[in-house]
């Protein structure tokens, strides 16, 4: 055993340089002033209490509203194309899932910028309106275009997880129920849904967290001026340089997302207890 703790020593190390220290970095950066020299700290909660303005609270309900949008449309493409590859033969489910991941062995940068090429006034849907006589449609820089990115980027993750909780699921239940007089739609109900709930409870995780932070995405398909809380924390560190201001950003961010976070889990645990628990007929 104590080899085996000694390999667990440079993971340790790794985590501690690139995730507890630069945490830290930013909780000391959200409760100091902004220009304070290395030896003399000036704490304060100012930081804080610019997040309270208008501005940036429409920006927040934005970057929420953006992120509730995306994960619903994730759930109801994800769910059916995780249902029909979860029913489909082993060998053919091999081949549906690897065409669902080959997007995410490309950079998220290089098929945001793929979806420029294809939403732009010369991209390729305007070019085929234009050779059937239709006019050019508005696309990039709008709500529309930010959450296609999204969607399209995060879309996988939802497959995957509602597909693993479909796939593991005991079909003798399936079964039991048929053999109880249930049709396919009672059977899907009260059997199939409710144990797929873990699955989508995952999926929303995995969704919603990364679209309601994301910077890249509303940075080129919704233009410079649209503006979520990503963009926001990115133009207090690069632009305006208000490191402090960023940090106390960040920070209420990371306390909202371990906040879903431990929504989520207690949800998925209540869900999971209540499916063991049997289902009523």
């Amino acid at each position: 055993m104590k080899v085996f703790g000694n390999l667990v020593k440079p993971y340790l190390f790794w985590m501690t340089a690139f995730i507890v220290v630069p945490m830290l970095l930013i909780v000391l950066y959200a409760f100091t002033k902004h220009g304070n020299s290395v030896m003399a700290f000036q704490f304060t909660f100012d930081n804080f209490g610019k997040f309270i303005d208008p501005v940036f609270i429409k920006v927040m309900l934005k970057s929420m509203q953006v992120a509730i949008i995306t994960t619903v449309v994730c759930i109801l493409i994800g769910y059916p194309i995780a249902y029909i590859i979860a029913n489909v033969n082993e060998r053919l489910q091999t081949l549906l899932m690897l065409l669902v991941t080959i997007p995410m062995w490309i950079n998220m940068l290089v098929r945001t910028y793929a979806w420029i090429s294809i939403l732009s006034d010369s991209g390729l849907i305007n070019s085929f309106l234009a050779m059937i006589n239709v006019g050019p449609i508005k696309m990039m820089y709008t709500d529309f275009a930010v959450i296609l990115g999204m969607v399209y980027n995060f879309l996988p993750f939802m497959i995957l997880s509602i597909y693993t909780s479909l796939a593991k699921m005991d079909r003798a239940l399936i079964h039991a129920s048929y053999d109880l007089g249930a049709n396919q739609r009672q059977t899907f109900l009260r059997v199939i849904f409710p144990l797929s709930l873990p699955g989508v409870i995952s999926g929303v995780t995995l969704v919603f967290l990364p679209a309601v932070s994301t910077f890249i995405i509303p940075k080129f398909l919704g233009g410079g001026q649209y503006m979520l809380i990503g963009n926001l924390i990115e133009n207090q560190f690069i632009t305006v340089g208000e490191w402090n201001f960023g940090s106390a950003i960040s920070l209420i961010m990371a306390m909202i997302i371990m906040l879903s976070m431990y929504l989520t889990r207690r949800m998925d645990k209540d869900i999971v207890a209540e499916a063991q628990g049997g289902n009523k007929w």
